[in-house]
């Protein structure tokens, strides 16, 4: 029984590490929301920044995962083909980095690296 129990733990962890190998997942926000961003749909976002040389951001702060962004900053709205998890959220681009914010609290939720 204790071998049975060993070898479902070792396929259970196994399953969890391919998984985590593919998708991105972020749970953040006070409702412990989770963002889930597949592999297809980073490489989209990467490749639109760059296609349309988006401009970075500048603030005096840092923009980082749980920080507000300024109001004098434009929130961008997110292209429906970054994917359908994220089409609710606007973002920014700042040091090198597309941030997710929740527009309705300004808040940064993810961090597309």
């Amino acid at each position: 029984m204790k071998k049975l129990f060993m070898i479902a733990a070792a396929a259970s962890l196994v399953a969890t590490m391919a998984n985590a190998q593919t998708t991105v997942e972020t749970t953040t926000g006070a409702a412990g929301a989770t963002i889930r961003i597949e592999p297809e749909y980073r490489t989209k976002i990467k490749s639109y920044v760059t296609e349309h040389k988006i401009r970075p951001v500048e603030t005096r702060e840092r923009i980082v995962v749980g920080t507000r962004v300024p109001t004098e900053v434009e929130l961008e709205a997110v292209p429906p083909d970054w994917g359908p998890s994220v089409t609710k959220y606007r973002y920014v681009y700042s040091n090198n980095r597309v941030m997710l914010v929740d527009p309705a609290t300004r808040t940064v939720v993810h961090e597309v690296d």
